[in-house]
């Protein structure tokens, strides 16, 4: 349970961050358009800290880290919101410096978060199937 919460700790450390960078690098460059960069903070404190305080507490309660798919989440999990974040940093920092990139570059920004996306969705995937076999083993005793 503990390192969950560490994990949920470590998220909304660089949540904080993500928060306090965008703030910053908009107000350096006098930008005021909405970008990618506003939504990382969000991104981190409800799929990082959030999602992390609840595993703990279905850890706590119904053991679902001894389930079989519970470490293809975990491992999923993190990756995709690892890919996620970076990638809404780099679309959010190419924004706010209004740089013209070619469409190739745009494209690979886009795979990639969709990619990070997609490893989110079946880590959620996972974590559901963890918590409906804790559940139905829990309920038998």
């Amino acid at each position: 349970m503990k390192k969950y919460i560490n994990l949920a700790l470590y998220y909304s450390i660089f949540a904080m961050m993500a928060g306090v960078f965008y703030r910053e690098f908009t107000k350096f460059h006098v930008f005021s358009d909405t970008t990618a960069l506003g939504k990382v903070h969000t991104h981190l404190f409800l799929l990082g800290m959030v999602m992390f305080i609840l595993v703990s507490l279905l850890d706590n309660n119904f053991e679902i880290s001894r389930q079989k798919y519970f470490q293809g989440f975990m491992w999923l999990y993190n990756i995709g919101l690892h890919i996620t974040a970076v990638m809404m940093l780099i679309r959010g920092t190419i924004q706010v410096l209004r740089v013209e990139i070619v469409s190739s570059l745009n494209g690979a920004i886009s795979g990639m978060a969709g990619i990070g996306h997609i490893l989110l969705s079946v880590g959620i995937i996972l974590l559901l199937l963890s918590l409906r076999k804790a559940v139905d083993e829990k309920s038998r005793k």
